[in-house]
């Protein structure tokens, strides 16, 4: 199989370490094992002992049933039957293209978008169109773009909602329109919905629970906080779980008993860890659309209350040599736009520790008034 570079991952790999503000990570900042303790009311000697005689073994190959039926109360219409547990999104991403996608196949996913959802049935053999975002219609998904793509030959739409890098979700009428266009061909619609906002409000909801041939994949790692335990899910149609479950046996087995419990914990507590991200979210874009408006260089479509967004840069250079100089002079890290094909614009993830969200910002505007 021949495969692209991944950019954002091969950016994140290289220069994450070098930086003393990272404002590149995309999870809502994460939370400590004593955080998750705190919120659960467990203390860490009881959880101890009482895991202490557990064997360090494979645990439940799907995800215990525990985890299927707390990842299925988060959906209206999902049955824990059709859960399946995954090494994080990427990993449930993995095995949903592999289930769907054969040499010729027609794809149609959006750009800029997580480059996995793209490059991944390329690999697999696939012919690939693009509905283009654009900030000149603010990031939000063109449906008249999908209705002139989208032919009998196409066997799946890929989308990630809320979008990655630019934060805009997809709103649930429009998502709507997109399964009455798939219906027509039979085509899947694979969504990764890893970035959930966290304002209620919005009008947002699962492909799993409007489209029969929905599928949709979703991890601990960003809005819940946990990118450690590295625990995702997929949640796919009775017509695939058989081929889903053979290949996560080529891929993974299983995530293992003690990941299973802490996921557990923190499925069981998801009120909790949503409301203190609630408050993250809605404190630092605060912050953060207060400097975009006071600083004259950059400009803003505004993220729909998750950790990311695409903050466009005016400065006479490319940005991804911008990021490589603000990392050299500044120690601050940002993902540059043309890791997602679209240079003029970066990454920023504005839902780190508050205090590194405000030194980060005021040494990019160091940097940019020192650039221009």
């Amino acid at each position: 199989m021949k495969i692209n570079n991944f950019g954002v991952e091969s950016w994140l790999n290289k220069y994450e370490t070098l930086a003393k503000y990272d404002l590149a990570q995309s999870s809502i900042n994460a939370l400590t094992i004593d955080d998750l303790y705190t919120i659960a009311d467990i203390r860490p000697l009881d959880l101890f002992q009482e895991e202490q005689n557990t064997a360090l073994d494979y645990g439940w190959i799907e995800g215990s049933d525990r985890f299927k039926s707390l990842v299925a109360k988060h959906y209206k219409n999902v049955s824990p039957d059709n859960v399946l547990q995954m090494n994080g999104a990427t990993g449930a991403n993995l095995i949903a293209m592999m289930a769907v996608v054969e040499p010729g196949d027609h794809v149609v996913s959006m750009l800029p978008t997580y480059q996995q959802l793209y490059d991944l049935p390329r690999a697999l053999g696939a012919n690939v169109d693009f509905v283009h975002l654009s900030p000149q219609k603010d990031w939000l998904f063109d449906i008249e773009q999908l209705e002139n793509l989208v032919n009998p030959n196409t066997k799946l739409i890929t989308l990630n909602n809320a979008n990655n890098p630019t934060g805009r979700i997809i709103k649930t009428d429009l998502l709507q329109k997109i399964v009455e266009i798939a219906r027509r061909v039979g085509a899947y619609v694979l969504v990764d919905e890893v970035y959930l906002p966290m304002d209620k409000e919005l009008s947002f909801t699962s492909i799993a629970d409007i489209y029969e041939r929905g599928i949709a994949t979703n991890s601990l790692s960003k809005s819940f906080s946990l990118p450690a335990l590295r625990t995702g899910w997929i949640i796919a149609p009775d017509e695939l779980m058989d081929k889903l479950r053979t290949l996560r046996d080529y891929t993974m087995i299983s995530n293992g008993n003690i990941l299973d419990r802490l996921s557990v914990i923190a499925l069981e507590h998801s009120e909790q860890i949503m409301e203190r991200n609630h408050q993250i979210v809605k404190d630092n874009l605060h912050v953060y659309t207060k400097w975009v408006q006071n600083e004259p260089n950059v400009s803003l479509i505004q993220p729909d209350h998750v950790p990311i967004s695409f903050l466009q840069i005016h400065t006479g250079v490319s940005t991804e040599a911008f990021c490589l100089g603000l990392l050299k002079e500044k120690g601050v890290l940002l993902v540059p736009g043309e890791a997602f094909e679209q240079p003029g614009f970066v990454r920023l993830g504005y839902c780190c520790d508050s205090d590194v969200l405000k030194k980060g910002l005021s040494l990019i505007s160091e940097y940019l008034n020192e650039l221009t």
